[in-house]
């Protein structure tokens, strides 16, 4: 299971490193063709000073605007790979509080029923309630009360390895926010090395002016996707922290409740067998 998961992260790092290369690339041709043309073409006419403090006088809405779509062109190719691993992180987030609730791992009227056929030594009935539910509570039953025939305690090992097996179930859906947690610095890492390639290429191509807004340009390029990846990555290392305790917090609860009721099966099944008294 580790070996598949470290496959995953090394396939999505090559790939995110090959994203990372042809980026950098396409911005040292891109800043090689504009410097071509700046050399080949006059710099234009001033605008006059009626219209430049026209241009000057705009609108609130419009710079907002304007630093949205700056923000989305500097964050590029990406800071799209990093939007879509955001939009999966909180699906996947939103998921898991859904799931990972104790009304739903242990439902309280599926308890209810089970003590009540427990009551009136209905076990066929408790078995059926079991199979029927889809609840961990109902597989830890259904696989301690098939182990029943041969005593307690094999029915309780059965339990604890059908306990394990669902931890390992849960703990699996949560690995996905630690891989976040982990790839999101990394792919900040490649905007950072994309956006100082291309700041520095600037410098080496720019000959005796150096173009100031090219390099800073670059440099802030640089800096928005190491606050996007390392941004992911904070909540992500957070909720897959608390998962993991909910995780453990849920499991031994249902294990804890499932080996109680399957006690007063057997208490009360070796009661119905039991032979009677003597009579004096």
């Amino acid at each position: 299971m580790l070996s598949n998961g470290f496959g995953r992260v090394a396939w999505w790092a090559k790939w995110l490193l090959l994203i990372g290369v042809l980026s950098a690339a396409g911005t040292v041709f891109s800043q090689e063709e504009e410097a071509a043309m700046d050399e080949a073409e006059k710099p234009a006419a001033k605008a006059d000073a009626g219209g430049a403090e026209g241009d000057a006088a705009k609108p609130e809405g419009e710079t907002e605007q304007s630093m949205l779509m700056w923000l989305i062109e500097t964050s590029g190719l990406i800071g799209a790979v990093i939007l879509v691993i955001s939009i999966f992180f909180v699906h996947r987030v939103v998921t898991l509080f859904l799931e990972f609730k104790p009304e739903l791992v242990s439902p309280p009227d599926l308890v209810e029923q089970i003590e009540a056929l427990v009551a009136k030594r209905d076990f066929n009935g408790v078995y059926q309630a079991a199979k029927k539910s889809e609840s961990a509570l109902g597989q830890l039953l259904v696989a301690g009360m098939t182990a029943m025939s041969s005593g307690l305690g094999e029915a309780r090992e059965a339990m604890d390895r059908t306990g394990e097996a669902i931890t390992v179930h849960m703990e699996k859906r949560i690995s996905l926010l630690a891989v976040i947690g982990s790839l999101g610095p990394m792919i900040g890492l490649l905007g950072t090395l994309k956006g100082m390639i291309g700041a520095f290429s600037a410098i080496a191509l720019s000959g005796t002016q150096l173009k100031a807004s090219q390099v800073a340009g670059n440099i802030s390029e640089a800096l928005v996707l190491t606050f996007e990846g390392v941004a992911i990555s904070v909540p992500a290392i957070y909720l897959f922290a608390l998962f993991k305790d909910r995780v453990a917090t849920l499991t031994v609860d249902v294990q804890n409740l499932s080996d109680e009721l399957i006690r007063k099966m057997h208490t009360s099944a070796q009661a119905r067998t039991a032979p009677p008294p003597p009579q004096a």
